[in-house]
């Protein structure tokens, strides 16, 4: 029967205290057997969880947040030379900004289609090209030899006074 006061609280705190008792094992339950049991079964949950959470959270990808611009400033024209490219950030993912022999500029996703390496500009044999696996883009970004099953995202490319700005579409 709860109590009011302090002393009831202390009343009702001493009961509770002695119920907790009475539920706990005794010395003739706890046996040597039972508490290596319980070590053992404790370990091998602690093994398991430690197995089993980076192969969880290598299974799931992060959450990456996809930036809102739809354009950015990818360089300055006097950074470019004709039969040169740029590695520049667009959102979360690279584009490569390329300026062609004839002087033109075109922008593409930097990412290969294939295993999502980033790919490069190589002036030597004017394509793009992406190291890990031998893939190779022409300059309009469509996929000309290797293993990339897709072109390249294409964007488009603006000169702004001294500025190159690149955007979707």
């Amino acid at each position: 029967m709860p109590r009011s006061g302090t002393l009831g609280i202390l009343i009702n705190l001493i009961y509770s205290i002695d119920r907790v008792l009475t539920m706990l094992p005794t010395e003739q339950t706890m046996t040597r057997r039972n508490v290596l049991n319980y070590l053992l079964g404790t370990t091998a949950l602690a093994t398991l969880a430690a197995i089993l959470y980076p192969i969880i959270k290598f299974m799931i990808p992060p959450r990456i947040v996809e930036s809102s611009a739809s354009s950015v400033v990818a360089a300055k024209v006097s950074e470019l030379k004709p039969n040169s490219g740029k590695i520049f950030r667009f959102g979360s993912r690279p584009g490569i900004l390329i300026q062609t022999p004839a002087g033109e500029y075109r922008a593409f996703s930097a990412v290969c289609t294939h295993l999502d390496c980033t790919v490069q500009y190589r002036p030597d044999e004017k394509l793009i090209w992406c190291a890990c696996h031998n893939g190779r883009y022409d300059l309009t970004g469509k996929n000309i030899s290797g293993p990339p099953p897709r072109p390249l995202e294409a964007f488009s490319a603006n000169v702004r006074g001294d500025e190159i700005l690149v955007s979707r579409g």
